[in-house]
């Protein structure tokens, strides 16, 4: 079953998004639409790694991917962060997830009580749904996602959907 692939992007640098940018749409095709820029200060959980003054966006695929690629999405994504990374650390986080007509499922490494596990250390979440009026969220939704902006930037995604 086909689905609009993504990859949240949270950095420093413009520059390192670029590289990012390159790399995956050399291995998955044509960045189609990318959301705006905001200020990721939600948490403060990356900061030791990554530093202050984080910027997140996202940018999607134009050609729909069958959706059992999310673990392959992500584990490439893996790759990318360690080859961009500076002594261990990391100057990007990569977080790829699929939008359906239905909801917004996001990869992560991080094992939680409602996560499905993917194989190779990958987790999946349904991270959102889609209702008529607009998104809803879960206790689990990270807060960034909850923004009404972006709720509404995933559903220009949904709309464009024709699978």
């Amino acid at each position: 079953m086909l689905a609009k692939f993504f990859v949240a992007c949270m950095y420093k640098s413009e520059e390192i998004y670029e590289d990012a940018k390159k790399l995956l749409a050399s291995e998955y095709g044509e960045i189609e639409k990318e959301s705006f820029v905001y200020d990721f200060n939600f948490t403060d959980y990356y900061e030791k790694e990554m530093g202050k003054r984080l910027k997140k966006r996202f940018m999607v695929f134009k050609e729909p991917m069958e959706r059992d690629k999310l673990l392959e999405v992500k584990l490439y994504a893996m790759k990318i962060e360690e080859k961009l990374s500076v002594d261990g650390k990391r100057r990007i986080n990569l977080d790829p997830g699929y939008i359906t007509k239905h909801s917004l499922v996001l990869a992560t490494r991080k094992e939680r009580s409602h996560r499905i596990y993917l194989g190779e250390g990958i987790f999946a979440e349904v991270t959102l749904t889609f209702t008529k009026k607009g998104c809803r969220y879960f206790e689990w939704t990270y807060k960034d996602y909850k923004q009404e902006k972006l709720c509404g930037f995933f559903q220009e995604i949904r709309k464009e959907l024709n699978i």
